[in-house]
């Protein structure tokens, strides 16, 4: 399992990006944009670990500003 997380900046709330990429990714036409925006925002993170965590496939923790999750490797 390798764990990521997605800590908040100054210029992004974490939390609000994956739930307002996590619901554009249910619109099918709109997964490739929301790919590109969480996988820019969060260069060190895969596009398969990307895809999981917007398809629902793997949950997530928020822990303040900082959102987790866990994918098999």
């Amino acid at each position: 399992m390798t764990t990521y997380r997605l800590q908040s900046s100054p210029m992004v709330h974490t939390p609000g990006l994956i739930a307002w990429a996590i619901n554009g990714y249910a619109f099918e036409a709109d997964r490739p944009q929301m790919l590109k925006v969480i996988g820019e925002t969060f260069a060190g993170v895969p596009t398969d670990a990307i895809e999981r965590l917007l398809s629902k496939e793997v949950p997530y923790t928020v822990d303040g500003e900082t959102v987790t999750f866990e994918v098999e490797a």
